[in-house]
């Protein structure tokens, strides 16, 4: 499995400027890549000005999305705000090359910097498949709260399966709390067995907020095979290996321990 993660500024509540800033650095991926991942609200940065800057279900961004994966021929995910009957979401959307649109809505709105007060809390999470392979894509502030993420463990016609093989967290996350931000992507990664990616933007936004990237990829032993370079843009092409995740599964089983639980 290939990634794509692109780490890079956002030009703040500029939905064109985006939109021809990630063009060109998605025109710039030569070799295929089968999933292409997109920061949080990567069309307006963390606004907290939906009346003004969201899009409908089907805005213009979703098109673009479509467009981009059938032409690349890769999968596209990312965050966006969306207006849909009457509420405000931040909303991933996960697109297909085939035309095929996945959503994700945020589950825990970032009170603390009001984003309760704008937007409607998500309650479903998606998983999605690509190549074999099982994601759980979630945004930002989800992070801190692991009963969301939990990777339920079930034996399936005697064969071990989980809910997901890659936990992917897409973020405006502050320079100030990125300490949290690195260790909270490894204690997923270790708790739920998988692979964790956590795609971060870099710069100022419009409320003088630093973010410095701090991008990471870690695998289920909870080591860190990728980190991006604080402060700069940079696309990073990431390998997930199948067999090592398989591998460590098996001689390390802790999901036939885990706590049975829906939410």
């Amino acid at each position: 499995m290939k990634l794509t993660i692109i780490q890079t500024e956002l030009n703040w509540e500029n939905r064109d400027k985006n939109i021809q800033h990630f063009e060109k650095l998605i025109d710039s991926i030569i070799d295929k890549t089968d999933l292409i991942i997109l920061p949080e609200m990567f069309t307006t940065g963390f606004t907290m000005n939906p009346k003004k800057y969201a899009e409908s279900a089907d805005g213009e961004t979703l098109k673009w999305l479509k467009f981009k994966s059938k032409e690349k021929q890769s999968a596209i995910t990312g965050s966006i705000a969306v207006e849909e009957h009457g509420y405000f979401y931040n909303r991933l959307y996960w697109i297909n090359p085939n035309g095929e649109v996945n959503t994700y809505d945020k589950r825990h709105l970032f009170s603390i910097g009001t984003e309760n007060q704008f937007y409607k809390a998500g309650s479903k999470k998606i998983i999605t498949h690509l190549n074999n392979w099982k994601f759980c894509p979630l945004i930002c502030y989800d992070l801190r709260f692991p009963v969301w993420s939990r990777n339920r463990f079930q034996i399936n016609n005697s064969k071990p399966n989980w809910d997901y093989d890659v936990l992917i967290y897409v973020a405006n996350w502050p320079e100030k709390r990125i300490y949290a931000w690195k260790h909270l992507l490894i204690a997923r990664a270790i708790e739920n067995q998988c692979y964790v990616i956590g795609i971060n933007r870099i710069g100022i936004d419009g409320n003088g907020i630093k973010h410095s990237g701090n991008s990471l990829v870690i695998n289920p032993r909870g080591e860190i095979i990728f980190q991006l370079k604080e402060n700069e843009e940079q696309l990073q092409n990431v390998i997930l290996d199948w067999e090592f995740l398989e591998k460590f599964r098996k001689e390390f089983p802790v999901g036939i321990d885990a706590d049975d639980f829906k939410i």
